[in-house]
């Protein structure tokens, strides 16, 4: 298996060698493999996993229709992973921390959907210093974005221009995050660094 879907426990930090190493807790649920999409069907290759039990009362009846023609419980989470080498899977097929087939020392990518910070300005969504003076009657300019084009010609704003705008709330991968510890008690994977988004949020981790 080279990718699995995780749920970001949390941050701590262990000693290793006397130094203090911040790392993240992430908790390796069951995965059941609910669909698998080919090249010949598809179009590209990939498979689609099921994450966390839902009580049938909360879920819509074609998406219990879909569940029980499976023949599994329904699921929290459904998130697709490409399958690049082809391997050939199962529908209903279990998932677990064993068969991702990985060890302390190794090197994963972390897939998530980073924080959502709101409307925020060009300073912090965009690392611009702004006036930066208080001096010569600029008492409301500090944190300005400043000119943003040219008057008559062009007589517009450039697309893609840098302004103020949603920060967050989107796809985020870490890359090369270094596996420190696995607890295959406790289906626990302690990295090495953060990763993306909130507490108990879901994360794709992928085999480098």
């Amino acid at each position: 298996m080279i990718s699995i879907i995780g749920k970001n426990v949390g941050m701590t930090n262990i000693y290793k060698n006397n130094e203090n190493i911040a790392c993240t807790v992430i908790y390796i649920n069951v995965c059941y493999i609910t669909q698998i999409k080919t090249i010949k069907n598809d179009g590209y290759s990939s498979i689609q996993l099921g994450i966390e039990d839902k009580n049938e009362k909360n879920v819509n009846k074609p998406l219990l229709g879909f569940f029980k023609k499976l023949k599994l419980n329904p699921k929290k989470k459904l998130l697709e992973v490409k399958n690049d080498f082809h391997i050939n899977y199962k529908i209903g097929q279990m998932i677990d921390i064993k068969s991702f087939r990985i060890k302390e020392g190794d090197i994963v990518n972390v897939k998530g959907i980073s924080k959502g910070k709101g409307f925020q300005g060009v300073v912090k969504r965009h690392n611009f210093s702004g006036v930066g003076e208080r001096s010569h009657g600029q008492h409301n300019r500090l944190r300005s974005p400043g000119s943003i084009g040219a008057g008559s010609d062009p007589s517009r704003v450039f697309k893609g221009k840098k302004m103020a705008g949603r920060l967050g709330g989107g796809n985020v991968t870490i890359k090369n995050l270094i596996i420190l510890k696995i607890d295959y008690n406790k289906n626990l994977l302690i990295l090495k660094g953060s990763v993306p988004g909130n507490k108990n949020s879901y994360l794709i981790i992928n085999k480098k």
